[in-house]
């Protein structure tokens, strides 16, 4: 019983595990990207996007102040590390790499072209740092 105990347990947090392996000073660096449309840190405003402190576990569309897209607010996402990670990647569509965001969310205001997994899993792990 201990065994399937412990069996089920890692299959739960194993994904976590995976997304967890970013590198948060090198996502730090890479965050640049994003600098140009989101602020973090204790002087964060919204700017051409949403600031993105304490992002972990917010629900899309949710930051005060900020004008969202129609179908950002009614994505009804939670932004988790694998949700954050899929939305800055790049991800291959009928044999084209394309944004993560405009493929979650058609139509979102969102004009990031992505970077890699890699870059993602460390842009994350430096997001998770912020609160």
């Amino acid at each position: 019983m201990k065994k399937w105990l412990l069996a089920a347990g890692l299959a739960l947090i194993a994904p976590t595990l995976a997304l967890a392996e970013g590198d948060a000073a090198k996502g730090k660096k890479k965050f640049i990207k994003c600098k140009a449309c989101h602020q973090v840190g204790p002087a964060a405003k919204n700017t051409l996007g949403p600031h993105l402190n304490g992002i972990l576990g917010r629900k899309a569309g949710s930051v005060e102040g900020y004008e969202y897209s129609e179908p950002m607010k009614a994505s009804g996402i939670e932004w988790t590390q694998e949700n954050l990670t899929k939305w800055i990647s790049k991800v291959k569509v009928d044999g084209k790499k394309k944004p993560g965001s405009k493929i979650m969310v058609p139509g979102t205001k969102m004009l990031f072209p992505g970077v890699s997994d890699k870059q993602a899993a460390n842009i994350v792990a430096y997001l998770m740092t912020l609160k």
